[in-house]
């Protein structure tokens, strides 16, 4: 019965996946871009969850209003002035937030926001066979960032 936020939703897969861990599940994708949107409603509907719900709208201002998640994961966004806050204090006590970052900006943001709060910092490098020549190399995808942390129970 626990309440996601996907904030910078993208292609829906977190929410999505969210809901496929259990029935009670629910979750709120929020994205601003239109064919974001779209790629959200026929994932919604060809993965089997129709019950994700799309905000259309960028944050934080679309999540003026949206009832109070245990989860957040920010996808996307998260260097737009407000967003990590508007998070932090709508999560509800006791609650868990994993934030993404692709850029150096991002990452700085996640690494003050971790001095500030705490929380544990990943990074995650992959990269993928390809060819160099008649061999082959690995060739890197962008390194992502995860910050993982829990919002106190005392904390509003």
């Amino acid at each position: 019965g626990e309440l996601l936020w996907d904030v910078g939703a993208g292609s829906g897969s977190i929410g999505i996946e969210w809901m496929r861990t259990h029935p009670s599940c629910r979750a709120l994708a929020i994205e601003a871009d239109d064919g974001r949107q779209q790629l959200i409603e026929h994932n919604r509907e060809v993965l089997g969850v129709p019950g994700l719900q799309l905000i259309r709208g960028r944050a934080p201002q679309a999540l003026a209003g949206l009832e109070r998640p245990d989860a957040i994961f920010i996808g996307g966004g998260v260097t737009r002035v407000g967003v990590l806050q508007a998070c932090w204090e709508q999560l509800k006590p006791g609650g868990r937030l994993v934030a993404n970052a692709v850029t150096l900006q991002s990452e700085m943001t996640l690494m003050d926001w971790r001095e500030r709060h705490g929380g544990e910092l990943t990074r995650i490098h992959i990269a993928q066979a390809q060819p160099l020549g008649e061999f082959d190399t690995w060739r890197q995808a962008l390194p992502i960032t995860l910050l993982d942390l829990h919002k106190p129970r005392d904390l509003p």
